[in-house]
């Protein structure tokens, strides 16, 4: 399918691997002009390396204050316009709630958090001159609670009561605002997560990846390119009349309303 997004201006955190490069290639692939952000340089150059289209690299830290401002600006003096920010970029410490500490939860909601919001605020009149669009990739542990992701879970719950919010704005603006909740995709973070699930288990790690997903009574785990066709899907005129939506891609893991 022509998702009629050539010569568009997307800009995809987190852009350097897993999901986020994902949605950089199939962005890319569809004609747009993509900016990809994250703090490795020679990743992002890599990534680059590879795309069918013009694109920016920005490698910043989305933790700073002004970063978000800086990574606007640039984009802005590089192609004109924006039509659409992926918030992509966070990663949030597991492990034993009292052995967590405030910096680990600080900086969880540091860059995951405070980098969406900021992204979004600074991008917002430009989005709004184009009515463009804001997809915020935020994971299905926002909405059940598990003793070994109280920091994930903590700031995706966060981040999609502040989709729904914004997405309030901005049928008044002219914003498209939604989410995507990915499950278990085959990213680093999930072999990492493999390795300790086998070494808890004594297992090999062929084993786990048969066993967890038994476990999570799911079929198989995601592929990080599911992701990012989702996300061409929400970013095109397809999907003009979804506002506010929190979609979980994450092949029936949630049960939940």
């Amino acid at each position: 399918m022509d998702f009629l997004l050539s010569d568009k201006v997307p800009i995809v955190t987190g852009a350097s691997r897993g999901i986020g490069k994902a949605i950089a290639e199939t962005l890319s692939s569809e004609g747009m002009k993509v900016v990809l952000v994250a703090r490795s340089r020679d990743q992002l150059e890599s990534t680059a390396g590879t795309l069918p289209n013009e694109s920016l690299v920005q490698s910043i830290d989305l933790r700073e204050p002004d970063s978000a401002n800086r990574v606007i600006a640039s984009s802005i003096e590089r192609f004109g316009k924006l039509n659409l920010l992926v918030n992509n970029a966070g990663a949030t410490k597991r492990g034993d709630f009292l052995r967590l500490t405030d910096e680990e939860w600080a900086d969880g909601f540091s860059l995951k958090f405070y980098g969406a919001m900021r992204m979004s605020r600074a991008a917002w009149p430009h989005l709004q001159s184009t009515k463009g669009t804001i997809i915020n990739i935020i994971g299905i542990g926002g909405q059940t609670g598990s003793a070994e992701f109280t920091i994930g879970g903590a700031v995706n719950a966060a981040l999609m009561n502040f989709t729904k919010a914004l997405a309030d704005r901005g049928v008044k603006d002219g914003v498209r605002v939604n989410a995507i909740n990915p499950g278990s995709i085959t990213t680093e973070r999930l072999q990492t997560r493999l390795k300790t699930y086998a070494t808890e288990n004594n297992i090999d790690l062929d084993e786990a990846v048969k066993r967890m997903p038994r476990e999570m009574k799911i079929a198989r785990f995601g592929d990080p390119a599911e992701i990012a066709r989702v996300v061409a899907f929400l970013a095109s005129s397809q999907a003009a009349y979804i506002q506010g939506v929190i979609l979980d891609v994450d092949g029936g893991a949630t049960r939940a309303l």
